[in-house]
């Protein structure tokens, strides 16, 4: 099970509400764990998940994939209003370059 635990995506941040710093894993957004170093939020949101999975497997759930193993074509559509289409269009044509490198290098 550690093995399968460590595949999924964790971060650490600060939560000023709580005053400590809070664990998280990105595929199991309800999940959360505060301590006071951000080791021990790590170590226990890796402990929180291992035995969320436990469970789900022992009632036969299916579990998150974790992000990382998932493959990704590199292509996603972002519906945006006209006039920002407009624009972007314009400010590729003026930079030379087409809409896609506008838009990607924006996103970088």
């Amino acid at each position: 099970m550690a093995k399968e635990i460590d595949r999924y995506t964790y971060r650490v941040t600060w939560s000023e509400e709580d005053q400590e710093h809070v664990g998280l894993c990105a595929e199991f957004p309800s999940l959360s764990w505060l301590e006071e170093t951000p080791e021990a939020a790590l170590a226990g949101i890796r402990n929180l998940v291992q035995d969320c999975l436990s469970d789900m497997l022992s009632n036969d759930e299916a579990v998150p994939e974790p992000i990382s193993i998932k493959h990704y074509s590199g292509k996603f559509m972002v519906r945006v209003p006209p006039e920002t289409h407009r624009m972007l269009a314009i400010k590729a044509a003026e930079s030379g370059v087409s809409l896609n490198r506008l838009v990607s290098s924006k996103l970088s």
